[in-house]
């Protein structure tokens, strides 16, 4: 692998030495090792030169051969998170020159809209390496939401699939904090929230989030996340095809004012609403 002296620093160019290390101190060709794994010799040499991160399930397979107890499980657990923070890192600049944004999301509230409390509980499942870690993360998020306000604030219009408000925090208090914000920001004007309703069938974006944002140059960026990775997209057809599917799931979805009166018929604890005929 061509390496920069940054990339030399990282796990995932740790990991490709060691993996390299350990076969060549056991002696065994990748022939061999793929006998032994049972992993395409082409494929385990990828992992060495780094081109490859690879799976967990190899790493387990890789550690017992070697005798390695969970060192390249581990080292490979690292590399997966800061090849997502490199990832995301490029999304976030995007996001602070964007103009507009088109959001989607079909399990958690975005992360423009998400108060400390839930932003908290959220990157606390990822399970982040410490608590100042954990503490960094909230603040940069809760930073990002300054694009909202101001002098000149972002146009932002968020689709939040039904199932994104019937799941409650782990503490009430936390939730109902988090509805009462959605319903505070939904009346801002330059926010416009939509629910999807759950009545409104299956479509294309469903099992993760979209965002496409709109930069100064004219040009749409979209970046797809599920939730352990991420990716920008710029092709002009693969854009024009998720802002496509975009608009078809808004048209399935509530209004704006039925949306705000779902999120505080869900703050009163009430039944949802149903979507206005189609017909």
């Amino acid at each position: 692998m061509n390496a920069t002296d940054d990339d030399e620093l990282s796990t995932r160019s740790l990991l490709a030495a060691e993996l390299k290390r350990q076969r060549e101190r056991a002696g065994w060709t990748l022939m061999e090792l793929s006998e032994r794994s049972r992993y395409d010799p082409s494929y385990l040499q990828r992992l060495e030169t780094g081109t490859r991160l690879g799976s967990h399930d190899v790493m387990v397979v890789l550690d017992r051969l070697y005798d390695t107890g969970d060192l390249l499980s581990k080292l490979w657990r690292k590399a997966k998170r800061e090849d997502k923070q490199r990832r995301y890192q490029g999304f976030a600049e995007l996001e602070a020159e964007a103009t507009g944004i088109q959001a989607f999301s079909a399990n958690t509230v975005p992360g423009l809209l998400q108060t400390p409390g839930y932003a908290e509980e959220l990157l606390r499942s990822f399970g982040p390496d410490s608590e100042e870690q954990l503490a960094s993360q909230v603040h940069d998020r809760m930073s990002r939401q300054d694009r909202l306000t101001g002098v000149k604030p972002l146009n932002y219009r968020a689709l939040l699939d039904e199932s994104v408000i019937r799941r409650p925090t782990l503490r009430p208090s936390t939730w109902t904090e988090q509805v009462q914000h959605l319903i505070d920001a939904a009346q801002r004007p330059n926010i416009t929230l939509h629910v999807v309703p759950l009545n409104a069938g299956l479509h294309s974006l469903l099992g993760g989030s979209l965002q496409l944002l709109w930069l100064p140059s004219g040009q749409t960026i979209a970046y797809v996340e599920g939730g352990w990775s991420g990716q920008l997209i710029s092709e002009i057809e693969e854009v024009e095809h998720f802002r496509l599917s975009y608009d078809r799931v808004r048209d399935s979805a509530l209004s704006p004012a039925e949306s705000l009166e779902l999120l505080r018929s869900t703050l009163e604890g009430q039944p949802s609403c149903t979507p206005p005929d189609q017909t």
